[in-house]
């Protein structure tokens, strides 16, 4: 994914974890590639800002890389673009978890005796998983300089959040969680890793993005508008050098001004960023999980 969407994916992961899709609806036509620079960063924002993973997917990688990351996809060795997700190996297991029977029940027990009420053991362990989130970003995995410093910026935003945010808030959970419930169950993705190989990345995308507009329902009602966030967005052409250029990707998140500096290049005409491209090229090559292994894919 790319930096927005990473952020988007991050914050989406803070707020569901510490509170605990819809239907399926066909998706939409596949807008044209993007043939400028900042067009191909803003039409990556608007896929996520309508929930759109299917055309998402599309955009972010040309069409042969596609290909290949969905071959890839239905032979398990990948679950690109959801790999991005912090703590995507666990992603089956917990859409499995919401969509249990009785996960209403359990997960709130779970929440009441761990969450319930304490605002400020949770406003303090968000300010220490922030200090060491951005010390790992600083020093460790597969980041390029743009992302660092992009996503040091994400981390103090996502602190300042926490701090505010009523995640203690029992009544607000009880309201919020059967919404991320109800969403789990009606993806259709229960069943495990092989359940999303078995349905192929169009499929499973498009089943995960109704659930992914749920859970920034949720967000929203912890007081942070992804939507609205995403809304704010705005690309403008740094430089451009023959097939190789930069965007700066301005926008507000939770409050906070967001600036990043994004590299992107041209194959056959249309614009990509450069670091999407770069993990995506890891995720189509990457070798089916070893027998007798973790069910996760490896990361």
């Amino acid at each position: 994914m790319t930096s927005i969407a990473r952020a988007t994916a991050a914050l989406t992961l803070v707020a569901v974890l510490a509170a605990g899709g819809c239907q399926r609806e066909p998706a939409p036509a596949i807008a044209p590639t993007p043939t400028e620079p900042t067009q191909a960063v803003e039409q990556l924002v608007r896929d996520l800002r309508h929930n759109d993973l299917v055309s998402y997917s599309r955009h972010a990688v040309p069409p042969a890389l596609h290909a290949r990351l969905d071959q890839a996809w239905s032979e398990g060795r990948t679950r690109w673009p959801l790999t991005d997700l912090p703590l995507d190996d666990r992603l089956p297991a917990f859409i499995d978890a919401l969509a249990a029977p009785g996960a209403e029940k359990q997960l709130l027990t779970v929440y009441q005796r761990q969450f319930s009420g304490a605002n400020a053991e949770l406003r303090s362990a968000a300010a220490t998983l922030g200090l060491f989130a951005t010390q790992y970003l600083r020093r460790e995995g597969d980041y390029s300089a743009d992302e660092r410093a992009h996503y040091v910026q994400l981390v103090g935003a996502i602190v300042r959040w926490a701090q505010k945010a009523p995640l203690g808030d029992a009544k607000r959970a009880r309201q919020t969680l059967p919404t991320l419930v109800a969403g789990a169950r009606q993806t259709g993705l229960a069943g495990g890793p092989e359940r999303f190989r078995a349905l192929g990345m169009q499929r499973s995308l498009e089943r995960m993005g109704p659930f992914f507009a749920r859970t920034k329902q949720v967000l929203k009602a912890y007081g942070l508008d992804l939507d609205a966030d995403l809304g704010t967005a705005k690309a403008s052409l740094i430089e451009r050098d023959g097939d190789r250029a930069r965007v700066r990707l301005q926008y507000t998140l939770a409050g906070q001004a967001i600036q990043a500096e994004l590299a992107v290049e041209r194959r056959d005409g249309h614009w990509y960023l450069s670091d999407a491209l770069r993990h995506a090229e890891v995720e189509a090559a990457r070798n089916a999980p070893s027998a007798g292994g973790p069910a996760a894919l490896a990361r």
